[in-house]
């Protein structure tokens, strides 16, 4: 008997929702076939699109403190919590993340952010998961739990696996706990804004950084002409004096600017791509971004200028043109969101370290199980 076209179709995939470091384990056991790792699903449209998969490892449910060491200024957490729900109860101690990646208002999880190397303007100086995440707990494809580092700011004992884990799209299997850095939370912030082109914002950054003003984020957004935000933070008796000598730096067409500036920053960002545009991840030395800017076809454009990292609206035709001029540089690139009816090319050239990486997942994921298609073309 010939099947008809309702049986040759695939299934849907299967939905798995563990809530304990265990039942990841157990279903990555007992699930045979290719696995997509879930969050939020705040990055879902980022890296390479996700091949077929047989199930969906959907986190969100894993979630939640384990353990927090105030007096260490150290706390672990299950992957799948929000960090906005981990600030809330971090900012009863006078402690925080601090991290401020754009998603984070979305919803965005700890193991999302560990896990797409996502940072906000804040990494000038707290860096970004890389730097706070202090050890991680993940599930190979074999089951295996693998543990790497603690609560113990320096640990040098094995390989390093969290860091492994760090802008790994979860292809080398979910993680399940992380272990994060805290810093206090700051007495008192402060915002200042100057209008003016890439141009001259750079004359003020570069002012500015040689100053003793210590600003805590540095960030240019396009526009017309386009504006310079500058954020600073202290004490609250100290921070008035320090946010004056700042606006007398900037010139007299500075001035204070509420939070409200940030959640603008914030929304072209992580702002989505249009029908024929795409948003592109672009990082390289500081020295080049504005130069590197000036060659893309970009309509938009958040930029570090201090950092070296930007996020540039394009053309969806235009996808590859960036990643090659990226590349160019010294820099890496990476598609965060393009149309859903245009396939255009998530990563740029192959790293060096391509063999290197390949080995790694054979080693870790011999079946190719793990989010397929997220380094495409590369592996």
């Amino acid at each position: 008997m010939t099947k008809g076209p309702e049986a040759m179709t695939r299934a849907a995939p299967t939905t798995l929702r563990p809530t304990t470091p265990k039942e990841v384990r157990d279903a990555v056991l007992d699930t045979s076939g290719r696995l997509a790792i879930s969050g939020a699903g705040t990055a879902r449209q980022w890296a390479g699109r996700l091949a077929e998969v047989d199930a969906t490892l959907d986190l969100s449910a894993l979630s939640g403190v384990i353990a927090h060491n105030p007096g260490d200024m150290t706390v672990s957490v299950h992957a799948g919590t929000p960090v906005r729900e981990l600030q809330d109860e971090l900012a009863e101690h006078g402690q925080r993340l601090a991290i401020d990646a754009a998603r984070i208002g979305r919803g965005a999880t700890v193991g999302g952010l560990v896990a797409t190397a996502d940072a906000g303007p804040s990494a000038l100086v707290y860096g970004g998961m890389r730097e706070l995440v202090i050890g991680t707990t993940a599930v190979l494809a074999d089951g295996t739990m693998v543990r790497s580092g603690g609560h113990v700011i320096k640990n040098v004992a094995g390989y390093d696996v969290a860091k492994l884990m760090h802008g790994s799209y979860g292809t080398f299997g979910p993680l399940v706990e992380v272990v994060l850095r805290l810093h206090p939370v700051p007495g008192s912030t402060a915002c200042v804004a100057v209008d003016g082109p890439v141009g001259t914002a750079t004359e003020h950054v570069h002012r500015l950084m040689a100053s003793p003003l210590e600003p805590i984020a540095v960030e240019w957004v396009s526009g017309d002409p386009g504006t310079l935000l500058v954020r600073l933070e202290g004490g609250v008796e100290t921070l008035p004096h320090r946010t004056g000598r700042l606006l007398e730096l900037l010139g007299t067409d500075a001035r204070e600017s509420g939070e409200h500036a940030w959640a603008e920053h914030a929304a072209l960002t992580s702002g989505s791509s249009g029908n024929e545009t795409a948003v592109v991840r672009i990082g390289c030395a500081p020295t080049r971004l504005v130069p590197l800017l000036a060659q893309l076809p970009a309509t938009a454009v958040t930029a570090g200028l201090a950092t070296g990292v930007a996020t540039v609206t394009v053309p969806a035709a235009s996808v590859t043109e960036v990643h090659d001029a990226v590349a160019a540089v010294g820099g890496t690139s990476v598609l965060r969101d393009r149309p859903a009816a245009l396939d255009v090319p998530a990563w740029g050239p192959a790293p060096s370290a391509l063999a290197l990486l390949k080995a790694i997942k054979t080693r870790l994921d011999p079946g190719a199980r793990f989010a397929a298609g997220r380094f495409d073309p590369w592996m």
